[in-house]
């Protein structure tokens, strides 16, 4: 029998139905998404340096295009998270004050962000240039709502999704690779990308009192994860451009339940739809391991709208610190080579779960 917060079932409901808080809109005061040049020479400053100056991709592949859809979408999302994060510890809203900040350096952290926001423009910028370089359209903002209300909160959140951002520069490397042509170039410049991003959650951990450095080989994911995981944050139908016109995949929520920890246990999750044991199982990705599948029990249901039920989690086994991703996927004691073969199969996912 589960003990079902309520919040877990309003959260699932939120996912589900697209209910939204004051969402956050562009365009901002600097321009952004469309800086003049006297602007965007300001973003560049404050990024501590500029935009590549290479010549871009005139030919892009379908596979590449997606791709390339999907980090700008991910990279606009993340300009309007440290915008507003900068503004609330900026103008000590609740929850943002010095205190709050404690024992970090309001300055520090403000210095910090204000960094970061500024990397984040460009990054986007840089991504929708490729795009338009070679005659595809730029993605444009949609709004966004944030489920914090305290720093503590932003930076544990900030943490999450750039780990996941950590696990999906490599797969978007890899295809470029495969691609070849125009876009081989592109395999360095976001490799660039995924070091600044290191450097990033390396000092939001360290603001949680963590090792910056989570484990020696970090999380994978796969573009669908990532794809989801953005739609978490953005108000549904928001988005100027249909997020449909992206060619991947968005999986219905999965929610974790239990608290997770560094030690083999069980944890509770929930979905707002039909799960069995003998129809479904759990697939865990950590660390750059092949993904692991637990069969799933105890399964209950409130209303036979959301469905409740429990897995374990063998952390010992040989799971990574920081990042894993849980995803509910189709058919029971499934094995899967790659991380792309689990998101083929996925129902609902991805589930977050953090542990150091």
């Amino acid at each position: 029998m589960h003990c079902i917060p309520s919040t877990v079932i309003l959260a699932l409901s939120i996912a589900a139905s697209g209910v939204a808080a004051t969402p956050f809109k562009f365009p901002l005061p600097d321009g952004f998404p469309n800086p003049n040049p006297a602007q965007l020479a300001v973003i560049e400053k404050e990024a501590g340096g500029t935009l590549p100056n290479g010549p871009l991709p005139t030919i892009l592949k379908s596979t590449g295009i997606t791709t390339l859809q999907l980090l700008a979408l991910n990279e606009i999302f993340e300009v309007a998270y440290f915008t507003e994060l900068l503004f609330n510890v900026t103008n000590n809203v609740t929850g943002y004050d010095a205190k709050a900040i404690a024992p970090l350096d309001k300055k520090y952290v403000m210095d910090t962000l204000t960094a970061v926001v500024n990397q984040e423009k460009l990054h986007a910028a840089g991504v929708n240039g490729i795009l338009t370089n070679a005659n595809q359209t730029a993605i444009k903002p949609c709004e966004y709502q944030f489920p914090v209300t305290n720093f503590i909160q932003a930076i544990a959140l900030a943490q999450t999704f750039t780990d996941i951002v950590l696990g999906t520069l490599p797969e978007a490397q890899a295809i470029f690779a495969a691609d070849g042509g125009d876009e081989s170039p592109l395999v360095p410049l976001f490799g660039s990308v995924l070091a600044q991003e290191g450097e990033q959650v390396g000092f939001y951990r360290f603001a949680q009192k963590k090792t910056p450095s989570a484990a020696p080989f970090l999380t994978g994911g796969s573009p669908s994860f990532a794809f989801t995981a953005i739609q978490m944050f953005i108000v549904p139908g928001s988005c100027p451009q249909p997020l449909s016109n992206v060619n991947l995949t968005t999986f219905g929520p999965l929610a974790v339940v239990t608290t997770p920890m560094a030690k083999n246990m069980t944890l509770g999750f929930a979905v707002p739809g039909n799960v069995s044991s003998a129809a479904n199982s759990i697939v865990y990705l950590s660390g750059a391991n092949l993904p692991v599948t637990v069969p799933i029990s105890n399964v209950s249901s409130v209303a036979g709208k959301y469905y409740f039920f429990d897995a374990s989690f063998p952390f010992a086994s040989g799971f990574a610190n920081g990042l894993t991703i849980a995803a509910l996927v189709k058919g029971a004691g499934q094995t899967f080579k790659s991380n792309d073969a689990v998101a083929a199969a996925t129902l609902y996912g991805p589930g977050l779960i953090e542990v150091n």
